[in-house]
C-alpha cells in the first residue's frame, strides 16, 4: 500500500479503510451478539443447562411465528406492524434492509433466482457471474437495462451494475444456490448440473441473450 507524503491524505485514506472495515464487521458482530444474547436469555429462563436446548427452542419459536403469521394471523395485522416499524426513524432503514435481503434468498419474492453471465469487456471477452435483481428500472428513468448484482468471492458484499440486456446471458440448468456458492468460493466449489425449477429462461429478456443448452 502506497502511503502519500501528505499527512492529511494519509489520515483520510486510513479513515476510509476504517469505515470500510466497520461496514463489514459491524453487521456480522451485531448478528452474532444478538444470537448469543438470545441463547443466554433462554438458558437463564430455563434455569438448567441442556446443550443445544437454546437453539432448539429458538428454532421452534421462529417456526411457530411463521406458522401463525401464515395461517392464523391476518395479513392485515402483519402489514400494520410493518407500517408501524416503517414510521420509526433509523429502525425502518435497518428493518427494511434486512427484510429485503432475507426476502431475496427465501420466500415468494426471491431475487437471486436468475443467474446470468455479464459481459464487462467486449475487447477482452471478459465476463462476470451475477444475478438479475430488477427487470424494470423505468422508475429511475432507465430503459432497456436491468439491475444485476455481482457478489464478491470470499466476501459477504457485492456490486450492483446496470447493464444492457444484450450484454447478459442466462445461466440455464444450474440451481441459483450452486451459482452463488461458486461465486462466493472464488470458483473453488464445483457446479452441480441440476435442473432448477426457479432458474432458467427469463421471458422478459431477449431470446438472443439466452445461450442454447448443450
Amino acid at each position: 500500500m502506497n502511503i502519500p507524503n501528505n499527512p492529511s491524505a494519509s489520515l483520510k485514506k486510513a479513515l476510509g479503510y476504517f469505515i470500510q472495515g466497520a461496514l463489514l464487521v459491524t453487521p456480522l458482530a451485531i448478528t452474532i451478539y444478538v444470537i448469543v444474547a438470545v441463547f443466554q436469555w433462554i438458558d437463564q429462563l430455563l434455569n438448567f443447562k441442556v446443550p443445544g436446548l437454546g437453539i432448539l427452542i429458538l428454532t421452534a419459536s421462529i417456526t411457530l411465528i411463521g406458522y401463525f403469521t401464515s395461517t392464523i394471523v391476518e395479513k392485515s395485522v402483519v402489514d400494520t406492524v410493518d407500517r408501524f416499524i416503517l414510521k420509526i426513524p433509523l429502525v425502518n432503514l435497518v428493518y427494511t434492509s434486512v427484510k429485503d435481503l432475507i426476502g431475496a434468498f427465501v420466500g415468494e419474492k426471491k431475487k437471486f433466482k436468475t443467474p446470468v453471465l455479464v459481459q464487462l469487456n467486449k475487447e477482452n471477452n471478459l465476463y462476470r457471474i451475477g444475478f438479475i435483481t430488477q427487470h424494470d428500472l423505468s422508475e429511475i428513468q432507465i430503459k432497456d437495462k436491468v439491475a444485476v448484482y455481482l457478489p464478491h468471492s470470499y466476501n459477504i458484499s457485492g456490486n450492483l451494475y446496470i447493464v444492457p440486456k444484450e450484454n447478459i446471458q442466462i445461466i440455464d440448468g444450474v440451481p441459483s444456490s450452486q451459482v452463488m456458492k461458486f461465486i462466493v468460493s472464488g470458483g473453488v466449489s464445483d457446479l452441480d448440473s441440476q435442473v432448477d425449477s426457479q432458474a432458467g429462461s427469463d421471458p422478459s429478456l431477449p431470446a438472443s441473450s439466452i445461450p442454447p443448452k448443450p
